[in-house]
């Protein structure tokens, strides 16, 4: 028997006790049913403080009750508390795990069963152009107008991905950005997205790189094979077979060079950064590699061109001597073969306050067109492509310098006009840059 019952039980007596004393069995009746009743309103009471707090949520005021009652409100404060530290264990792993989306590189969005953003981390907002505060609860295709999206998500084949441009795309600076919608739970959807613009430019890179290889050796393969036809089937005097014989040895050279350039960008994309143990003393360098372009223009013309070199301020350069050999002979060559006979070529060192160094490389030449600029680096770019084939240069030159300058934390800077001639400069980091007093 509980304290509840014996406090029924004794409510019920005092009634019974009264109608005793009263000495009326029916004042015993109705004092024992009034005891019961009065026990009744004073249980009722604490039910209803006991709901009134359930009701209200005030859990760190519960009611004092005695009884079943207040070991009951214990009973419920000890769940409520259990429950509210599991809510708040379960917040902390979503607030995690929406922290860990996030960072994600990727965009994500979730849509409800009717197409409405229900959340959307901040890369989804930048690739597609949307607040993730301001727009949630609105329909994603309000958002995002492109028809391809539209088409996609109302066919509701999300089977393979569909590719958009992104808010801030422009034709000279394309964006593309890649959506896949997977469904989930009640109709609603995952959307997530990423930015393939890098993808896309390196697919097409690699596309115009193998058309362009392709061009390049078949135009020589395809001379190559019209004179081994020729000596296969025509009787030619020893001066013909000469002359055929020497036109086959330039067009095999061409295709070595163009083979060496390629190994050579293939080499400086595969391999470490060159480190600072070792360097070359820039005088030195640059005497020797400009050696080499007077005997090419010697070569290439009677009249030669005039040469003027300025080592005034010298250094040593840490960095793998193969690799800016081939750099600055690509600069040098470049002004020999683009510079008209009898023109002026000049280069030189430079020491900057800031102890970066730089070294130069000038001609006298027709000049480059702005609209060329920005483009004179890139793989098989040529300004005159005949003009370059006729001088024997395969387009890769100046790709091959850019490399080794940036595997040298340097760059290329190119400054030139119409008319004017062409001004090459090697920019290298002071880290890598040792200065040398001159006597």
């Amino acid at each position: 028997m509980t304290v509840r019952h014996v406090e029924l039980l004794a409510l019920m007596g005092l009634g019974s006790l009264y109608g005793w004393y009263a000495d009326s069995s029916l004042w015993i009746f109705s004092g024992t049913l009034g005891g019961a009743v009065l026990w009744l309103g004073l249980d009722d009471s604490r039910l209803s403080k006991v709901r009134a707090w359930l009701a209200a949520e005030d859990w760190g005021n519960e009611p004092v009750l005695p009884h079943v009652w207040g070991a009951l409100v214990d009973k419920f404060r000890k769940i409520q508390k259990n429950l509210a530290g599991k809510a708040r264990d379960s917040q902390a792993r979503l607030d995690e795990f929406l922290s860990a989306i996030q960072a994600s590189p990727n965009g994500v969005m979730l849509l409800d069963s009717q197409g409405r953003i229900e959340w959307s981390n901040q890369t989804a907002a930048e690739q597609l152009g949307i607040d993730p505060q301001r727009d949630l609860m609105q329909h994603v295709t309000n958002l995002i107008r492109d028809p391809q999206f539209s088409s996609y998500l109302s066919a509701a084949e999300f089977q393979h991905e569909v590719a958009i441009p992104g808010p801030l795309s422009t034709p000279s600076k394309p964006v593309v950005v890649a959506i896949r919608i997977h469904p989930y739970g009640k109709k609603r959807r995952l959307m997530l997205s990423r930015d393939v613009t890098a993808v896309q430019q390196a697919e097409a890179m690699r596309r115009d790189f193998v058309a362009n290889v392709s061009h390049e050796i078949r135009t020589p393969l395809t001379v190559l094979s019209g004179f081994v036809e020729t000596l296969q089937t025509l009787e030619l005097n020893a001066q013909e077979r000469s002359q055929y014989l020497a036109l086959m040895a330039t067009q095999a050279d061409r295709m070595q060079t163009l083979v060496s350039d390629l190994l050579m960008l293939s080499k400086l994309e595969g391999s470490p950064v060159p480190s600072r143990q070792a360097s070359v003393q820039a005088s030195e360098w640059l005497r020797s590699c400009l050696q080499d372009a007077q005997n090419l223009s010697k070569m290439m013309s009677e009249a030669g061109h005039l040469f003027s070199v300025d080592t005034s301020m010298d250094f040593d350069l840490a960095g793998n001597e193969t690799e800016l050999t081939s750099a600055l002979s690509n600069l040098l060559n470049n002004a020999v073969r683009y510079t008209p006979p009898g023109g002026s070529i000049s280069a030189g060192l430079r020491l900057l306050e800031s102890g970066d160094a730089e070294v130069w490389v000038s001609d006298s030449g027709p000049g480059i067109a702005p609209e060329h600029m920005p483009r004179l680096t890139e793989r098989f770019y040529r300004v005159d492509r005949s003009r370059s084939r006729d001088t024997g240069g395969t387009g890769l030159g100046l790709a091959i310098v850019k490399h080794v300058a940036q595997r040298h934390g340097g760059y290329i800077r190119i400054e030139s006009r119409l008319g004017e001639g062409s001004t090459f400069t090697l920019h290298f980091p002071s880290d890598r840059i040792a200065a040398l007093s001159i006597d």
